[in-house]
């Protein structure tokens, strides 16, 4: 009796899984709202810089849903090492400046720059 119950349970999920859409359950990327995100790296004037495209304002407008996508990936990305360097960048700095207090150092700055190439 359960063997039973537990095989017309399993039938009525499968139905369902089956009923249901496949991609229509995950919703995609709002491409209006990447779009105005590029349009704003356009005005910026660092879009080549950033993503390696020279886009103008209509041009961004006239670009497919793949392409938005993957200029928008790459200005993600582009950002996401900015906000690397400079957190990087930042810690070496109070780093400095902490060995600073307790040793004697004669060149902050070119411990600095040896740190950040190494």
């Amino acid at each position: 009796m359960m063997a039973q119950s537990e095989e017309i349970t399993m039938a009525e999920v499968m139905n369902l899984l089956e009923a249901e859409p496949a991609d229509s359950s995950q919703p995609g990327p709002d491409i209006l709202a990447l779009r105005e995100q590029l349009a704003i790296l356009v005005s910026t004037g660092k879009c080549k810089e950033v993503i390696g495209v020279q886009l103008k304002r209509d041009g961004v407008k006239r670009l497919d849903a793949k392409d938005v996508e993957n200029y928008y990936k790459r200005y993600k990305t582009y950002v996401g090492a900015k906000t690397t360097e400079t957190f990087v960048d930042s810690f070496i700095s109070l780093y400095t400046s902490v060995v600073g207090t307790f040793a004697q150092i004669k060149d902050v700055e070119a411990l600095q720059s040896d740190l950040i190439t190494k």
